[in-house]
């Protein structure tokens, strides 16, 4: 059997896609899942259900990067990288995963 050798830039591309793809079921914007089960456009609770597809696809390309030794961290924000280090998608995963500006606004305090 041939030994199959993969390159660092396979598994970036890899983690981007997961990471694009997971973005994407947050904004409930379409991804190949609508493709697969296009029946369950129909159902509330398949956008619960979709983001948990992509969020586990995301952790395992994350898990083969971290057994392989892949950085990974570079292509997320430092509260991305926490979130997903604690592996769990909590509805703050889902509420916070984008980080704005509004959230370090204070009411009262101008820089004058």
């Amino acid at each position: 059997m041939e030994k199959l050798e993969l390159s660092v830039s396979f598994f970036e591309t890899k983690l981007s896609t997961a990471k694009t793809h997971f973005e994407r079921a947050l904004d409930c914007k379409h991804t190949e899942f609508d493709d697969l089960y296009p029946y369950m456009i129909e159902h509330p609770q398949f956008f619960w259900y979709k983001r948990y597809v992509a969020w586990s696809e995301l952790l395992t390309i994350v898990k083969l990067c971290e057994e392989l030794n892949v950085e990974w961290r570079a292509q997320f924000t430092d509260r991305q990288a926490e979130y997903i280090d604690k592996r769990v998608m909590s509805s703050r995963v889902l509420d916070e995963w984008y980080e704005t500006n509004d959230l370090r606004e204070t009411v009262g305090h101008s820089e004058e």
